[in-house]
C-alpha cells in the first residue's frame, strides 16, 4: 500500500506528459520574434485592409469603405493571454477557429468571410501586425466569488 502511494505523483505526472498536446499541430513551441514593431504592425493592419472588418479596442482606424456584417472586435480586456499561436492562425487560416458571432454574419458557405492571408503578407508584416494587436489586449482575471 505505501509504495503504490510513493508511485502515485509520479504516475500524475507521466498521465500530464502523456496528455499534453505535443504534436505537429501543438502550439507548444510555438515563438515569434520578439522584434515585432507595434506602429508597423498597425500600419500593415490597416495596408491590408483588416480595418474593414475589425474594430481595434483603443486604436482609431479609418473608416470602412463598405459596412461589414459584423465589425468583430479585437483586443480589450480578456481572462487569459491570448497567444501568438492563436493570432497567426487566425490570419493565415481564419476558418480554423470561428469568433464568437452568429455564424450567418461572420461566414459565407461555412467558410470565414475573412480572406486568406497566406500569399498577402510577408512574414515581417504578420510578426509585426501580431505585436500590434499583442499590445491592445489586457489580461484582466475574473473576479473570485467571495464567499461568506
Amino acid at each position: 500500500m505505501l509504495s503504490s502511494l510513493k508511485l502515485l505523483p509520479i504516475i500524475l505526472l507521466l498521465g500530464g506528459v502523456v496528455a499534453c498536446d505535443t504534436g505537429r499541430h501543438s502550439s507548444a513551441g510555438f515563438r515569434l520574434p520578439l522584434d515585432g514593431d507595434v506602429e508597423n504592425g498597425k500600419a500593415s493592419f490597416v495596408a491590408l485592409g483588416c480595418y474593414q472588418c475589425h474594430q481595434v479596442s483603443g486604436v482609431n482606424l479609418p473608416k470602412p469603405a463598405v459596412q461589414a456584417p459584423v465589425m468583430v472586435a479585437l483586443g480589450g480586456q480578456v481572462p487569459t493571454e491570448v497567444t501568438d499561436g492563436y493570432l497567426v492562425t487566425s490570419i493565415v487560416n481564419p476558418s480554423y477557429a470561428l469568433a464568437p458571432y452568429p455564424r450567418d454574419l461572420i461566414t459565407v458557405g461555412g467558410k470565414s468571410r475573412m480572406p486568406d492571408y497566406r500569399d498577402r503578407m510577408t512574414v515581417q508584416q504578420l510578426v509585426d501586425t501580431v505585436a500590434f494587436l499583442q499590445s491592445r489586449y489586457t489580461v484582466v482575471p475574473p473576479a473570485r466569488p467571495v464567499y461568506r
